[in-house]
């Protein structure tokens, strides 16, 4: 079997133990068809090996690899600075870094694993902390500023060797200091550690009264028990899980599918997971679960 270029970073990933899955040639989303990626990383070369035969780009998932990446960015064509950092020397993410380690007296976190992005920014790989979990951030919304974004629990990062053509530009992500990563600065962690979550409520779930109502409900009430009280970093899954399960009940009458996704969606806010995460989660979850319909007796 012929090793790609591809193939050989995948590898290489693996070999870190990064956990890896397939973009789309010269893509940076999954190929169509490969759903629900979180569940379809991999470390192990032989299924690395059959799966780049094809020219697949290199996705990386942050969250199982145990690392959060700042992704330094370049701005685009006739994009301007918000006013806050509409100021001298600030010309692109790595300005803004660097003037956030200035504020903070820190030096700019270089020593560690690099990648030069197809469109000449920059991603800095760090271990990710013990004791928190990091999730993903965009600019300055919870994260660390215009043209900084972090990928760490539920993201991933278009790994090295791919290559990307889109409207934006046409390049390859290269990397540039091949050292292991470094740990996450403890002042960086303090910048991008989650604000606290609110006192969770109870989710109402309006069913039938007579027994087998009753039924459902405890199904329905256990699957968003198994969502609130799972791990940081199984949170995810779990959700995942509960949303197979309830849509086997959906596809087999028992429960509408718009007031599972309605629970669903509440119980994953409440313990923090991103909005749009969570939907794709949920909608993969009853799609799984669409497949094995589910009724419970009367």
């Amino acid at each position: 079997m012929p090793i790609t270029n591809l193939t050989r970073y995948a590898l290489a990933a693996a070999a870190r133990g990064w956990h890896v899955f397939p973009l789309a040639p010269n893509g940076k989303t999954p190929p169509r068809g490969f759903t629900n990626w979180q569940h379809r990383t991999t470390t192990d070369p032989a299924t690395i090996r059959r799966i780049w035969q094809r020219p697949y780009n290199l996705g990386i998932a942050t969250g199982p690899s145990n690392l959060v990446v700042i992704d330094l960015d370049q701005p685009k064509p006739d994009e301007q600075p918000p006013p806050h950092w509409n100021r001298p020397g600030i010309r692109d993410g790595a300005d803004v870094l660097a003037a956030l380690c200035d504020q903070a007296g820190q030096l700019l976190p270089l020593e560690t694993f690099q990648v030069r992005t197809r469109r000449g920014g920059l991603h800095l790989y760090f271990t990710a902390p013990n004791g928190v979990t990091l999730t993903n951030t965009q600019g300055g919304n919870g994260g660390l500023g215009w043209l900084i974004d972090t990928r760490a629990h539920g993201g991933y990062v278009v790994g090295p060797g791919s290559h990307v053509t889109d409207e934006h530009g046409s390049g390859t992500y290269e990397v540039l200091h091949p050292i292991p990563p470094a740990p996450l600065p403890a002042w960086l962690v303090e910048r991008l550690r989650p604000a606290p979550l609110p006192p969770q409520k109870p989710i109402t779930v309006p069913l039938a009264s007579d027994r087998h109502g009753a039924y459902i409900r405890a199904a329905v009430l256990g699957e968003l028990q198994r969502v609130a009280s799972s791990p940081p970093h199984g949170h995810n899954n779990a959700l995942y899980l509960a949303s197979v399960a309830l849509g086997q009940l959906v596809a087999g009458g028992e429960l509408h599918a718009a007031a599972v996704t309605t629970w669903l969606t509440e119980a994953a806010m409440q313990i923090g997971q991103p909005y749009r995460e969570a939907q794709r989660t949920i909608a993969s979850g009853l799609r799984a679960g669409a497949r094995r319909p589910r009724t419970v007796a009367a």
